[in-house]
């Protein structure tokens, strides 16, 4: 399974991301973006493609 990775430094806590993840897996409680369900994820990419960013990057878990 994957799951979303976010650079700190490249997310600017739109909030772009949160919105298109149907699974509810992404929240910016401080500014920037993060990982709040991780187990919900469905590895859809829908992040990845939506960020203006490019601050979502996707890793392979085994």
């Amino acid at each position: 399974m994957a799951r979303p990775i976010i650079s700190a430094d490249d997310c600017v806590g739109c909030g772009i991301c949160v919105d298109a993840c149907p699974q509810g897996v992404l929240d910016v409680p401080a500014g920037v973006a993060e990982v709040v369900n991780e187990e919900n994820c469905i590895a859809c990419g829908n992040c990845l493609e939506e960020c203006p960013m490019g601050a979502i990057q996707e890793i392979s878990e085994d």
